[in-house]
Formats: structure tokens, C-alpha cells, sequence
């Protein structure tokens, strides 16, 4: 009985972290699964609420080195084209939440919105396994690109440029 027990009890400790494995990120034209977190100013960002935008999701850490490669570049994306509809969205994996990511948006001057991923958000994005990992999302809420790794500026950028000029013209 008492074996039982344990099995039982391991079972269940482990199953989250075998369920995280075999997420699947979202596929490209599938729609970008919602989510609502709160923001560094403590207000609700639910995702859903940025369609009819190219949304830039960037899933990043402060540790992370790329991460803070590609920041400055979303930063002057949003600068560039926030006007014609792309708005940046900034999700942080870090496990100390506000407590590294605060002190890191005043070093860093995002012009864009931060929020603190849960696990739930993590598993519906397919376990994010590696960071930086960046989403662009159309205007209809659906994924038309996904990144791991550092991405390569000007390509992006070149991305980017297309998909609100696609998307504009539907």
C-alpha cells in the first residue's frame, strides 16, 4: 500500500513537467493562443485585445543574452511602425517575476507593454524551451512567424514591413 502510494504521489508531480514536454508550439497560420497577464503596471493585457494589430510577441528573460540583443531592435520597431499597426509585446520567462524584470524595463526603457509568463502561458506556447523566442502575429490573431534564437535584424525587419502591408491591404 505504502508503494502505492508513492507511485501515485511521484505520478503526480511529475505529469506537469511531462505535459510541458510534449507541448507543441503554435503553428504557423493557427491562431496564437490568448492569454491574459498583468502588466508592469498592474493592469490586465489580455492578447485577444490586440487584434486588427501585427503583434511582435517577444518571450525573453533578463539573463538571457540575446534577449538583450534584440530588445533595443523591438524597441525601435515599435518606434518605426507602431503607426501603421504593429504593436510589441514583451513576456518574460524570468522566475523571480517582478523582482528582476522591474529593475531591468528601467535600464531599459521598453516603449512597449512587459508581462510575466505563467506556466500555463509557457505550455501553450509549446514549453519554450529556448530563449529569445519571438512571435509575429497577424491582424486576425493567427501566427505568420515564429523565431528561436537571435533573429537576424534586417530579415525581421524585412518580415515585419510585409505583414502590415499584407495585412492592410486585405
Amino acid at each position: 500500500m505504502l508503494v502505492r502510494s508513492f507511485a501515485a504521489i511521484a505520478l503526480v508531480a511529475v505529469c506537469p513537467l511531462l505535459a510541458c514536454h510534449s507541448a507543441h508550439p503554435p503553428q504557423l497560420g493557427q491562431p496564437a493562443p490568448d492569454f491574459t497577464l498583468t502588466d508592469s503596471t498592474g493592469s490586465p493585457l489580455r492578447l485577444s485585445a490586440y487584434k486588427g494589430k501585427v503583434v511582435l510577441l517577444d518571450f525573453w528573460a533578463t539573463w538571457c543574452g540575446g534577449c538583450k540583443v534584440e530588445i533595443p531592435w523591438y524597441v525601435e520597431f515599435q518606434n518605426k511602425y507602431r503607426d501603421d499597426g504593429l504593436s510589441a509585446i514583451g513576456v518574460s520567462m524570468d522566475d523571480e517575476g517582478w523582482k528582476s524584470v522591474k529593475p531591468f524595463l528601467a535600464d531599459h526603457k521598453l516603449n512597449y507593454p512587459a508581462v510575466i509568463a505563467n506556466q500555463d502561458v509557457a505550455h501553450r506556447y509549446g514549453g519554450l524551451t529556448s530563449l529569445p523566442m519571438t512571435l509575429l502575429i497577424d491582424r486576425n490573431g493567427r501566427v505568420a512567424e515564429s523565431h528561436a534564437g537571435v533573429v537576424d535584424k534586417d530579415a525581421f525587419e524585412k518580415k515585419i514591413k510585409a505583414l502590415l502591408h499584407e495585412s492592410s491591404a486585405r
